[in-house]
């Protein structure tokens, strides 16, 4: 069964167009506890939302997680982990932060709950929601 997540990401560090020219990308860079504990549960063929935090903080586009969950070779410590995604698509439009808290069907969702944590799960409900909402 696919799982669906969401991943932030500062824009200005990486964003939706470095990864739609690139096509593929490792994610990394995660070290609270809470987000390697997402990372690992992630598997081959999953997909995620790419947010824009920082200044935008929006809901951009998909990508696909292509691989499982792996040791970071950057790191020295095993615990930090990566995964490698690919871009799927572009949202027809962002949905911003203030969309989603302006929504009740979002209240108890970990990005309004926990909003420093930069990967965190999305329940089908959600993922249903954000795309209905990115079409209009």
């Amino acid at each position: 069964m696919m799982n669906y997540w969401l991943c932030k990401q500062e824009p200005s560090t990486y964003n939706l167009d470095l990864l739609q020219k690139e096509k593929t990308a490792t994610w990394d860079g995660v070290h609270n506890n809470l987000a390697i504990k997402h990372i690992n549960s992630m598997k081959k063929g999953d997909q995620a939302f790419f947010y824009h935090s920082g200044d935008e903080k929006q809901i951009v586009g998909i990508m696909e997680i292509t691989s499982n969950p792996y040791p970071n070779p950057k790191e020295k410590n095993p615990r930090f982990v990566v995964v490698d995604v690919k871009y799927k698509k572009r949202l027809e439009n962002p949905v911003t932060l203030a969309q989603i808290k302006t929504n009740p069907k979002f209240k108890n969702w970990e990005l309004l709950r926990i909003s420093r944590l930069s990967v965190m799960p999305v329940p089908t409900q959600i993922w249903s929601e954000i795309l209905k909402i990115s079409q209009k």
